[in-house]
């Protein structure tokens, strides 16, 4: 009986420790407080922190976009092909599809603008597993953090 206590105590600590490290959101989705968000679960407006790693993403730290941050996402779609193009071929077609969605968001052509485009795409085992999302997201080209939205701002 003591070891059911041991488990169930250990499953409800991670249950709320990962509760805790959450972004939290408000009533219409928008971010209000610092935390992991899912690469899954980002969502068009999103605002967020680089990550130390070129590795597969899982997940990103996610900010209010009225505090000072990296990234904000601008797209969230899923590809339509039959077969994986490999890594690069993937990341041509994901540059592609983002800046094809960059002026629609931002309010500017890419050329004109201080914005850059990164994005997240299938690796090749997500790719096994039905992954099939890009999410396109801006930063500013100087290395400076974003301060606010970027949809419509025409920078």
């Amino acid at each position: 009986m003591k070891n059911w206590a041991v488990y169930l105590a250990a499953i409800a600590g991670f249950a709320i420790y990962g509760a805790s490290t959450t972004a939290d959101r408000d009533e219409s989705g928008a971010i209000v407080g610092e935390g992991s968000i899912d690469a899954f679960n980002l969502r068009v407006g999103d605002c967020f922190n680089d990550i130390d790693t070129f590795d597969e993403v899982s997940s990103v730290p996610g900010v209010p976009c009225t505090e000072p941050h990296d990234n904000e996402t601008y797209a969230v779609f899923d590809v339509n092909i039959a077969d994986y193009p490999g890594d690069d071929g993937m990341s041509e077609l994901a540059f592609e599809a983002c800046m094809d969605r960059f002026e629609g968001y931002v309010g500017t052509d890419y050329e004109s603008s201080a914005l850059d485009i990164t994005s997240m795409f299938p690796s090749p085992q997500s790719w096994r597993e039905d992954d099939r999302e890009i999410v396109c997201a801006v930063y500013d080209m100087n290395a400076q953090k974003l301060t606010g939205s970027t949809k419509g701002s025409g920078i």
